[in-house]
């Protein structure tokens, strides 16, 4: 199929014209809605003609930059080329990028974290100001000018909807065997004409498959034939085996209680290799009939999928290896009906995660002993990537997990912690903590009754003894009239490990 094939509405072949050109339809200080979502469906070209354009413009006393709101994260393509050469003076609602991390970090770029359900939202609602320009990516035009989704929706709906301007990357490179494998809910109001949203189970299709657009917005179309960043996964170690193998006995033991179905209720699997070494045990485990509802599809879901332990998977996005990307495209019209790609204010909505029951596994950077969880900022200032959407799914979550190994830099740090140095959930959002020392269930556990747990069945062997006698002073502390029972503290010393870190790149003190 040739490139111009995808393009099949008269009207937008005759604005057809190179990434450059495109560009130029940007303006300093505008605000840029790209797609993309966890390194897929992003605009390859637009951004990188972009980014030389910029460069040239700040070689001089007037600077260029604009304002990027996505999805999620992207690629080097997008995030990386802008951030580079100084392009972004604002990024939402989610990063990954360590050109953008650093630059972040160094306070030369604006970030806002954040929850990803809440973004098409508060942009209907104008708080964020006016979208200027949307550069999308699609895997074709429709003849009546209705668009073929990508391998990611996220924010698209919205970006299409509320910009000014609209310019499309039509991808070829893509497969035209995508089509018909999203649904777009086009029925979500502004408060107070809101309704409840029409899905019972995770297969339910409840809009279209394909985005509108006003062709009267679209200023440019460029066509491109690229990959997406299909990024490689590493093999499940023995940490997230043992991690692994925690979570099924806890599935097994919720099951045995009447807690879960036998079929449990639907996934939800964070990014990263701890979550695809959970999905490949799920895959070799006892559990049949399997659902999915979660942001992004990864390599151990697909693998469920077409062993057939897994029968629906609802995701946003495409997030493959370039293995299982490869299994994807030669088999598409076996994975077509079992797959649905939706909007990300419908895959993340706290509505729906509480109907459907939904089971949420999200990684972390430590936790607390009362079971508090950083999951975006090291030492407490450093951001990593982001809250993403692990905030939508612990909060409303039938059970919330979060997973992490006991210790990290070699030992160095304990992800167990007296007290976390930023909090991204707290205490009441998060049920399950698990590294491969063991799994805490804290529902229904006190606080003092949690550190307990958590220290005992989750804490490296190297840190327990550190962490119980914190607690145990923290107690006499507060028996004694400083503080309270309830989450003793001793404040002087809740952050001292860090801060131990900070000073001599460990969190124990030298013997």
């Amino acid at each position: 199929m040739t490139i111009s094939s995808r393009i099949q509405h008269p009207l937008l072949k005759q604005k057809i014209m190179s990434a450059e050109e495109a560009a130029m339809l940007i303006e300093n200080g505008d605000h840029v809605g790209m797609s993309g979502f966890t390194g897929a469906g992003y605009p390859k070209l637009i951004p990188q003609a972009l980014a030389r354009r910029i460069e040239l413009a700040n070689q001089g006393e007037s600077k260029f930059s604009i304002g990027v709101w996505t999805g999620a994260s992207t690629a080097p393509e997008l995030d990386g080329a802008l951030a580079k050469v100084g392009g972004i003076n604002m990024r939402l609602p989610y990063q990954s990028d360590p050109t953008c991390r650093a630059r972040i970090n160094a306070g030369q770029m604006d970030y806002v974290d954040l929850h990803l359900s809440h973004v098409a939202q508060i942009v209907w609602f104008g708080f964020l100001g006016k979208l200027n320009v949307a550069v999308i990516e699609v895997a074709g035009v429709l003849p009546d000018g209705r668009l073929i989704p990508s391998s990611s929706v996220g924010n698209n709906k919205t970006w299409l909807d509320q910009a000014d301007k609209v310019i499309l990357e039509v991808n070829s490179h893509q497969s035209a065997a995508l089509e018909g494998m999203h649904d777009i809910y086009y029925g979500t109001e502004r408060p107070p004409h809101r309704k409840p949203i029409p899905m019972e189970h995770t297969g339910d299709r409840i809009g279209e498959p394909y985005l509108r657009v006003d062709l009267n917005k679209v200023v440019a179309v460029v066509e491109t034939d690229l990959s997406d960043r299909n990024t490689e996964f590493n093999a499940p170690d023995q940490t997230s085996e043992k991690i692994a193998a925690h979570i099924l006995e806890f599935f097994a033991q919720e099951v045995k209680m009447g807690r879960m179905p036998p079929a449990l209720l639907p996934l939800q699997s964070g990014v990263g290799n701890i979550a695809n070494a959970v999905l490949a045990g799920l895959n070799r485990g006892p559990f049949e009939n399997l659902t999915g509802f979660t942001e992004v599809l990864q390599d151990g879901m697909l693998a469920m999928i077409k062993s057939g332990k897994m029968t629906m998977a609802s995701a946003t996005a495409l997030s493959l290896s370039p293995t299982a990307n490869e299994e994807f495209l030669q088999n598409l019209d076996f994975y077509r009906n079992k797959i649905i790609l939706r909007p990300q204010e419908i895959s993340n909505h706290p509505e729906l995660i509480r109907r459907l029951g939904v089971i949420s596994m999200n990684g972390m950077l430590e936790a607390d002993i009362y079971g508090n969880v950083n999951s975006t900022h090291v030492m407490g200032t450093r951001i990593m990537n982001g809250i993403g959407g692990s905030g939508d799914f612990a909060r409303n979550a039938y059970v919330s997990m979060f997973m992490t190994p006991s210790t990290a830099k070699g030992g160095a740090i304990s992800c167990i912690v007296p007290m976390v140095s930023h909090v991204d959930h707290t205490e009441h959002d998060v049920q399950i903590v698990v590294t491969e020392q063991g799994l805490a269930d804290l529902r229904g556990l006190a606080p003092r009754h949690r550190a307990e747990l958590i220290i005992q069945r989750c804490a490296h062997p190297d840190y327990r003894p550190a962490l119980l006698d914190y607690v145990q002073r923290a107690q006499h502390s507060a028996q004694a009239g400083h503080g309270g029972m309830h989450t003793p503290h001793i404040l002087d010393e809740a952050l001292s490990w860090h801060s131990r870190y900070e000073r001599e790149g460990r969190m124990l003190p030298s013997v």
